[in-house]
């Protein structure tokens, strides 16, 4: 299978996937990396902080998420930690629905070739 065509898909949906794990409550770079691997390395391959932290950036320049800058516990730093903005969480149920349209389509397209072309 053709490497482009897969991270295509990938680079589509990455930007709401994130949207969703912001959208359960407030998170920081590390924990969204940790949580996107965790649930979908075996399909997505392994997220780097060279593609979430741009992605972020562009979700706040956008005005969908927010970022508070707080101490760190651990090494005496600071953290970010995003969260959904009002327009944010708009979007994002726009996106969702969008989403599930799409699925629904693509599915049969699929079903359909399926049925009229596999033995």
């Amino acid at each position: 299978m053709d490497g482009k065509t897969v991270q295509q898909f990938k680079k589509g949906s990455l930007e709401m996937i994130l949207l969703c794990l912001i959208g359960r409550g407030e998170t920081y770079g590390y924990e969204l990396i940790t949580a996107l691997n965790d649930a979908s390395a075996a399909v997505l391959g392994y997220a780097r902080e060279g593609t979430v932290y741009p992605i972020l950036y562009r979700l706040q320049q956008q005005g969908l998420i927010c970022c508070r800058i707080a101490p760190a516990a651990a090494n005496g730093g600071s953290r970010k930690f995003y969260s959904l903005t009002d327009q944010g969480r708009q979007t994002l149920a726009e996106l969702i629905a969008f989403w599930r349209d799409y699925k629904t389509c693509v599915d049969n397209f699929v079903a359909q070739y399926e049925t009229e072309c596999e033995p």
